[in-house]
């Protein structure tokens, strides 16, 4: 064990050591080679979990020199955290420079190593924005796997170039044990499946191009007559996708095992085959992947290898190498077959590598030789992945598209900056545009201007003088002491040895202050678009809100960062304190960045969350924010072990936020400070990160926080043991009736349909609110749409103000489009206008609830009056009630907390079918009333003139939002209610030995299961299943163990499902009484799930601890 740390200690070292001086060698030539935009490839790695994209990234890194070849994939160099190397996966995405010589051309290569873990998607956006391109890794084995769909439509979205690696190409052989002809039909049909990934995102892509245009040809259409009738093309046969799908003879795809470290492309082995046989290296290309055989008798290549039962020119060629080489090193071990393999491939072998008790160090010292895997690769990214200045039009329109605008909408002088990016120049007058797609934090030590350099021979000589003189003083001090000990008093001695001592402990306090101040340091993760970026230059820093059209009515043309600027929402200036080359675990400093290349820049943690816009010029709009996969649904509640650390762990959790591009950090209503994340992976790691590096503190966590939602269903027809309602026989059961406490109250008048009517404590207003629960589709469309109508409510809001607020005609399409798909759903004569008598969505006025204005002739604006702007709908006859404020805030309160364990609705309709307010003639009697009503209408035009400013409600206003929320709830009580689970998608890759575990862990822990197929050509089954959230934790350890490591499931947050059991059951008929018992024995879902969030909240929890508190006798008290 000691050996073994000892020689963890010198690797770790050596390493740092070699790319230290690696770093001084190389970072002048990078910085000549970031000068020449046409030779940068800006790629980042992308692949499911466990893919081997680390493995690859070590190899290429030893391309360079930076680790040994014989450590690469062993090392896992860019996971740098300890976490990383201990759970053996990618937790956040590294950027590293390597150089790389194709040719007569030298190429800077600026990788970036994502995570495939599904907990850690949005590190993979933030890696896919700043790229031109992507490396897509595929296990051989596994093939496509759910995670390698997301990264492929996270590179679609982008508009990123993908190259194919089909990696672990060794387990083929050594596990799977597939011949060569086996194999290749294996890799056939991986192939096949990921180009049918990219083949279904062109055909939506197309499909939607082909309907816009539809909809724009419509009106010519119409008019012009023929013998048409219908034209069912889709457009699919117009579009060219000729250079979308991987093939090997286009040279995207590659080859390959990352662990062995060989690689190769169909272009390697036509190059080798084109000298030894003198067959046209074009024709090779075209054959040597493709039902082509090779004739010896003709010496032809011949088409039809599959029906003639010949050997494919690529088994032949290819893989019966590859194979009979793993035959004779690892299977067989045949040193002759070795040395005449060696010798026929020209390569030289160490005599250690050839004696090795490990074969797989001999297969990888021939390999690395005959097809070094970076080779492969690298050379693959150079020529078919594009450069900085090969950015699309299409691409840059889409950055800088925010929002509901359009780019054809921008400022004209906006507008133009699309050239700028075009060219990606580095010229002195070019703007300069940069985008920040995540903070990351590092220790202020590992910074380059903090880290020790080697010292000269004088500085050595000089340091060994200091520490001479040092020793010699602290001798004769020593000498001192002891001679004065005669005379001087002890005490007083003592007292002055207490006085150092004291002061020496207030230095090392005073130090250790400093270094926590100092602590971690953020540096922002960036790229740069156009113009060059110095040390020292002031940017414009925009928010993700900031619009550059009212930059230009408030700033004076051309103002540059550096003058003074009046005051402009979401924007700020700041200088740029220092500029790093990301080198992996290391930073180099720089002093000026050109055009095209990813880089660190410091100085920004003060003005930058977690992502941003930076340029030289005001008039630069924000981009598009980034498109993150996973939902952060886990939530915890923190709070120091230590009261009197409270400072600390909000600091600490202030920057955790800034570290993280999915965490959230909230404040509850409660004073919890909450931690949202994407999962129990994530969430582990952001609490380390808060211990270890963010707060340095003790905390304490509590149990994950489930979110559940309240919602209503249909009365049911069957009762708990499937009999039809009303036909039992009822049983008296005594208890129950005494106990039984009603849901709601007895002074409030429920109406047989479920209408409730409130009044307002002073008598004033009267309402009458019905739920009703809203069909599946519909609640599915509104929270699927709830930015659409988020924009929709502030345009309403907007034209109530009298402002006028741009809006793209795709948008009003949108809404246009959102309003037909409600009105096919909501059919029926209950439902009947419903889409037009909208009043509000809630809660926070976008949620998946609806408020419904069914009050006997009250007409008021339509939430659609966006859409007939032109035709001045309905604009005489609409309008809006006094404190018809009151009833929409009413609303969102309730549909904020529900009554079963205030969490939020979802899926409700509140129908309002009355709203009276006092008659004049009681009012004239009762001068209190017309004072209170005075003063609520005052206050109400006061709202209106002060573009409804808070705290300006009334007292009927007040009363009223109380009655509106309590009569919601109530109409709410009145219905049968539901609780709704979140409910994870779990998709697990398990061998067939394992099945019955797997199904066992689900079915314990409420799972069920959707899908079971299995892979062909393997032994492995892929189960679909879905988990409800609150049962997810520790799930995929307990998996883990039952499988003994064989199964792993990726959970991903999919929907809210109703849980069918009603929480507030009891048995009540004979068949039920029989089939549960007295006291329904068996556990209740619903009601431990509700009862658990109202413990936590606080809530009363109606539950019995004794249920006969008579003293209990003892067997031994009974003798």
């Amino acid at each position: 064990m000691v050996k073994k740390w000892a020689w963890q200690i010198y690797l770790s070292n050596f390493l740092a050591n070699n790319v230290f001086a690696m770093g001084h060698t190389s970072v002048e030539k990078i910085i000549a080679l970031q000068r020449n935009a046409a030779n940068i490839r800006n790629l980042c790695i992308l692949a499911h979990v466990d893919h081997g994209k680390t493995t690859l990234a070590d190899c290429l890194v030893a391309s360079n020199g930076i680790i040994s070849s014989r450590l690469a994939g062993k090392l896992r160099y860019l996971d740098s955290r300890q976490d990383e190397q201990i759970r053996g996966i990618t937790m956040k995405s590294s950027a590293i420079s390597l150089h790389h010589r194709n040719g007569d051309q030298e190429y800077l290569l600026n990788l970036i190593d994502s995570p495939g873990h599904v907990d850690f998607s949005s590190e993979v956006s933030t890696a896919v924005r700043l790229c031109d391109g992507a490396i897509i890794v595929v296990d051989a084995v596994e093939g496509v796997c759910p995670q390698t769909q997301v990264v492929l439509r996270q590179a679609w979205l982008e508009n990123i170039r993908p190259v194919l690696v089909i990696n672990k190409i060794d387990r083929l052989i050594i596990e799977l044990k597939l011949t060569s002809q086996e194999a290749y039909v294996h890799l056939q049909r991986i192939l096949e499946q990921v180009n049918a990934v990219t083949g279904t995102l062109f055909t939506s892509k197309v499909l939607e191009e082909q309907a816009e245009k539809q909809r724009e040809e419509e009106p010519e259409t119409k008019m012009c007559s023929g013998d048409q009738v219908y034209d069912w093309s889709a457009g699919l046969e117009d579009a060219d996708d000729s250079n979308l799908y991987f093939s090997p003879d286009q040279g995207n795809v590659v080859f390959a095992s990352a662990i062995d470290g060989w690689g190769f492309s169909i272009q390697q082995f036509a190059h080798i085959y084109s000298q030894r046989m003198g067959i046209n290296q074009q024709v090779l290309l075209k054959t040597l992947w493709g039902d082509f055989y090779l004739n010896a008798k003709a010496k032809k290549i011949m088409k039809g290898a599959q029906a003639k039962g010949k050997k494919p020119l690529f088994v032949h060629f290819v893989l019966d190498n590859i194979w009979s080489l793993y035959d004779a090193v690892v299977v067989k071990r045949d040193k002759e077959k070795v040395e005449k393999v060696v010798t026929s491939l020209g390569v030289k072998v160490m005599a250690r590598d050839l004696r090795h008790s490990d074969p797989k160090v001999l297969l990888s010292a021939i390999f690395s030789q005959w097809l070094p895997m970076s080779q492969a690769v690298l050379t693959m990214v150079c020529e078919k992945l594009p450069s900085p200045l090969d950015i699309t039009a299409e691409r840059v329109e889409k950055l800088m598209s925010v929002g509901t605008r359009r780019f054809d909408t921008l400022p004209k002088q906006t507008q133009e900056l699309k050239t700028a990016f075009l060219h990606c120049s580095s010229g002195e007058n070019v703007p300069v545009i940069v985008f920040v797609s995540k903070m990351f934090a590092v220790d202020t030590k590992a910074l380059p201007q903090h880290r020790q350099r080697p010292l000269t021979q004088e500085e050595i000589a000089q340091r060994r003088e200091v520490a001479r003189r040092r020793h010699a003083d602290r001798l004769a001090t020593e000498q001192v002491v002891e001679h004065l000990q005669g005379r001087v008093p002890q005490e007083d001695l003592s007292a002055g040895l207490g006085t150092a001592k004291m002061e020496k402990l207030v230095l090392k306090d005073s130090q250790a202050e400093a270094e926590e101040d100092q602590g971690e340091t953020f540096v922002a993760f960036a790229r740069i678009y156009s113009g060059v970026l110095r040390k020292g230059q002031k940017v414009f820093v925009l928010g993700p809100k900031y619009d550059p059209a009212q930059s230009l009515s408030t700033l004076p043309d051309g103002c540059s960062a550096s003058d003074s600027v009046p005051d402009v929402p979401h924007l700020s200036c700041c200088s740029v304190e220092s500029l790093y080359l990301l080198m992996g675990r290391e930073l180099e400093e720089l002093e000026e960045v050109p055009a095209g290349n990813v880089l660190g820049v410091g100085g920004f943690e003060d003005y930058i969350l977690k992502s941003a816009t930076l340029s030289s010029s005001a008039i630069c709009p924000p981009f598009t924010p980034l498109n993150f996969e996973a939902t952060p649904i886990v939530r915890v509640a923190i709070e120091p072990k230590h009261p009197s650390e409270m400072p600390k762990l909000v600091r600490g959790m202030r920057l955790l936020n800034q570290a993280d591009p999915c965490a959230e950090v909230l404040i509850q209503e409660t004073g919890e400070h909450v931690l949202v994340t994407a999962g129990e992976v994530h969430l582990q790691r952001c609490l380390d990160d808060l211990r270890d590096r963010f707060a340095k503190i003790e905390i304490s966590v509590s149990k994950p926080i489930i979110p559940f939602r309240e919602t209503v269903v249909r009365p049911p027809k069957v009762d708990m043991v499937n009999e039809e309602l009303g036909r039992q026989q009822k049983v008296a059961i005594i208890h129950q009736a005494k106990d039984e406490v009603p849901r709601s109250s007895d002074t409030v008048p429920v109406e047989t349909r479920g209408l409730v009517t409130l009044t307002t404590p002073n008598r004033l207003a009267t309402v009458g609110v019905r739920a009703i629960p809203l069909p599946q589709e519909v609640t599915h469309l509104l929270e699927s749409s709830s930015e659409l109508i988020r924009t929709l409510e502030q345009v309403n809001l907007s034209l109530k103000e009298g402002r006028t607020l741009d809006i793209s005609i795709k948008t009003l399409e949108a809404i246009a489009e959102l309003k037909v798909q409600l009105e096919s759903l909501l059919q029926g004569r209950k439902w009947r206008n419903a889409v037009e008598r909208i009043w509000a969505f809630g809660p926070r006025r976008y949620g998946p609830n609806i408020l419904l204005n069914a009050v006997e002739g009250y007409q008021r604006p339509s939430v659609w009056q966006c859409l007939g702007r032109g035709q001045q709908l309905g604009a005489h006859s609409a309008t809006v009630r006094d404190l018809d404020n009151s009833i929409v805030s009413g609303f969102q309160l309730a549909a904020l907390a529900g009554p079963m364990c205030e969490e939020p609705l979802m899926g409700v309709c509140f129908s309002v079918e009355r709203w009276d307010t006092l008659s004049s003639a009681l009012v004239e009697q009762d001068p209190v009333s017309i004072r209170m009503l005075s003063e609520s209408r005052e206050a109400c035009e006061a709202q209106s003139r002060q573009e409804a400013a808070p705290g300006c409600y009334g007292p009927v206003s007040g009363q009223l939002i109380a009655a509106m929320k309590e009569a919601c709830r109530q109409a709410f009580q009145a219905q049968p209610q539901r609780l709704m689970a979140a409910m994870y998608t779990c998709e697990i890759m398990a061998t067939a030995e394992v099945l019955g575990r797997v199904y066992g862990v689900l079915g314990k822990r409420e799972g069920r299961v959707l899908l079971e197929e299995m892979k062909e050509g393997t032994d492995i089954f892929i189960i679909t299943a879905i988990l409800p959230v609150a049962e997810s934790f520790g799930f995929a350890d307990e998996i883990r163990k039952r499988t003994s490591g064989l199964a792993s499931p990726q959970l991903v947050f999919s929907h809210w499902e109703v849980i069918s059991s009603d929480p507030y059951w009891v048995p009540t008929t004979e068949e039920e009484y029989l089939h549960f018992g007295e006291k329904a024995d068996s556990a209740n879902q619903a009601l431990k799930y509700m009862n658990a969030v109202r413990r936590r909240k606080g809530l009363y929890v109606e539950e019995k601890l004794v249920e006969h508190a008579e003293k209990q006798r003892t067997l031994g008290k009974n003798k």
